[in-house]
Formats: structure tokens, sequence, C-alpha cells
């Protein structure tokens, strides 16, 4: 199991990750999703023990890694994007040299790398220099390289990064194939793969956690209430600013490759709206390709989530900022209110003491008029 608890990665005051917490269970299969610079490298990284959070701890099998580093490391394979690869050793001569590194001992380094290349599939090329290997091969080589001594945990940054479809459907079944007998974690940018593997979704933006659930729950956060998507040709842009009757609002939900636009379109409360957006289109010359009811993907969910998270983001960046303002606002008023009162305060004290300076004459003039009485 993996629990990481309340961590934070500060780069001076720049918070690369942002008190996260969560669990892994043995077994699962996690996907780690979020836009570029969301924070998901180096929440890998420290899930890794590469780099140590400033604050908070994760604890890998019962190890804490800041603390008992080389127990928990040794439950972890690490394959991370872009792996360097010795293209002049053998695909056996590296895994072999990444057993010796992973500390396998020495009675067990052969069987170790032949189990290793075996689960992935690498025996028919275990003897091939590593520079004469596709790109889908040296991508296995990599994972054989995180997977040799049998780490109870494989964490996989890209896994099918630069691929070519049958290489991505190769990695995929091979990733299958080790999730029956390991917890893996993988990032990629590639939704529709996580969606297919993962049995669970961490989504990160800006160093913080947006949602934890699985694709399918993530999918069904977004509500299409009656929604119609349409793909269209429109060169002149004049959907954005198109208003057709009937519809509550409408969408960009991508542009396609060929220049197309697919929208969606949400009408009002039991708006029947097929009919107008074929007349207000027309009227337009915007030509409908596809008219469709929407089918929801976790790429549209995980791009809600975010904007989600954007908004009350800059809702809550809003609202500190007037706090502030608020709080400034008032810190003046009360030196101006302090400064009124000193001042206040300050002629109180002078009337005071021309009030006393004014009875001590009157005092010294009526002892003196008691004193001429007196002497008459």
């Amino acid at each position: 199991m993996i629990t990481v608890k309340n961590v934070t990665k500060k780069y001076g005051k720049f918070k690369a990750v942002d008190n996260i917490s969560f669990e892994i269970n043995d077994g699962e299969i996690i996907g780690l999703l979020g836009p570029n610079g969301a924070g998901k490298s180096t929440t890998m990284n420290i899930l890794t023990g590469f780099i140590e959070p400033t604050e908070g701890d994760v604890i890998i099998n019962g190890y804490n890694i800041s603390k008992k580093p080389k127990k928990a490391k040794k439950c972890i394979g690490y394959m991370p994007e872009g792996v360097p690869l010795y293209k002049d050793m053998t695909v056996k001569e590296f895994i072999t040299y990444m057993a010796e590194l992973r500390g396998v001992k020495k009675d067990n380094i052969r069987e170790s790398v032949e189990q290793a290349m075996q689960d992935t599939w690498l025996q028919n090329v275990r003897n091939v220099l590593i520079r004469n290997l596709s790109k889908g091969y040296k991508q296995r080589v990599s994972m054989t390289g995180a997977l040799v001594g049998n780490p109870e945990i494989l964490i996989m940054d890209e896994p099918t990064v630069g691929l070519d479809p049958k290489q991505i459907i190769e990695i995929r079944n091979l990733i299958k194939k080790l999730g029956k007998n390991h917890t893996l974690i993988i990032s990629s940018h590639i939704l529709s793969e996580i969606s297919q593997i993962c049995e669970k979704v961490i989504i990160i933006n800006k160093g913080q956690i947006v949602a934890i659930d699985s694709p399918e729950n993530l999918e069904e956060t977004v509500n299409v209430e009656n929604a119609i998507n349409i793909v269209v040709e429109d060169k002149e842009n004049k959907m954005q600013n198109l208003k057709i009757n009937g519809a509550k609002r409408i969408e960009l939900v991508k542009e396609r490759d060929d220049k197309t636009k697919e929208y969606r379109i949400v009408p009002e409360k039991d708006f029947d709206i097929r009919k107008t957006i074929f007349a207000d289109l027309a009227k337009e010359n915007i030509t409908i390709f596809e008219l469709k009811n929407p089918e929801i993907t976790l790429e549209e969910a995980f791009m809600d989530l975010i904007k989600k998270n954007e908004k009350e983001k800059e809702e809550k960046a809003k609202q500190a900022e007037e706090e502030k303002i608020k709080e400034e606002e008032n810190k003046k008023q009360a030196k101006i209110a302090k400064k009124e009162n000193k001042e206040q305060a300050k002629k109180e004290k002078e009337a005071q003491k021309e009030l006393e300076k004014a009875n001590k004459k009157a005092q010294k003039q009526a002892i003196k008029q008691n004193k001429k009485g007196g002497n008459k």
C-alpha cells in the first residue's frame, strides 16, 4: 500500500505540490493525470524517493521513504519518461546491469533477468543491441529495467509516448498483464489509454488534487443535460458569437485535424433544438457534417474538472484579494481612528493643562486678594 499524507514540495515560494493526500491499495492500477506543469512528475519523483517533500510523509508498504529510503525504494520499480538506454549493450546485458543496480542478489540475478524478459516478451531479442531495436521494443526494455527484481510497485511516466498505434496496443496489453501481479501508477497524456487500463484516476492541477475516482464515475460528473453535439465547417468562426434560438449555451468540444470543429449545444429545458440548429446555421452558411448525442469521454471529464478547479481557484483568489483589500482598509481606518484619538487625547490633555493653569492662577489671585484684605 502507498499512503501520501499532506505532502508539499516547495521551490522557494513556488509550490510544485500543495498539500496532497491519497492512498493506493495493493494491486490497483492508477492513472495520474494533469496538464503540463500540474505537478505529476514532481509527485512521481517524491513517490520514488528521487526528491524529498518539503512537508508531509510518503509511506511505501509501511516504510517512510524519507526515514527508511532503502527499504521503501526496494519495493518500487520506476520507468521515467525518456529513460536513457545504453545502446551499445544487448537487451540481456542492460537488464542484467539494471538488476545489479537494484541490488538483486548475485545468485538470483540470472533467474530475475530471465523472468523479467519473459514477462515483457523480450526473449526473442535478448541478444540484440539496443540501438537496433524499434521504439516499441526500446520502451519494453525500459519497462523491463523497472520490473527486474520483481518490485511490488511499478511507476511509469508516459509509457506509450511517441509510439505508433500497433506499439501502443502492445504496451497497453503488457501493462494489463503486469497489473495482475503488481501495483501500477501510470502518468499519461493519452487519456483513452488511462480509461482503458486504469481502475482509478488521480487528477492533479497546479499542485493540488482535483479528483480521485474511477474513469466511469468521472465521466458521469459531466452534466450534458439534453445536449446535442454537432461537427461543423466554420471557416469564419461565426459559431463563437452565434445565437441559436432555444440554446442555453454553446461550448467548443474540440477542433479536428481536418479543420472542422465539434460543438456542444445545450438547449433550454424541454426545448427540441434540432430544427433551429439547422435553420440558424443555414442562414450563416455554416455547414453541418454531424449531429449526434454527446458521448462523454474521460478527456471531457478531465477538462471539465480542470475548468471547474480553475474557476474555484479564481474565485478563491478574488475573494482573498477582496478580503486583503478590506483588511487593508480596516487597518487604514483603524490607523486614522488611532491618530484622531491620539490628537483628541492631546487636545484634551492640553485643555486640562490650560484649565489647571487657569485654576492655579485664580487660586494665586484669590490668595493675593485675601492677603490684601487682611492687611486692611
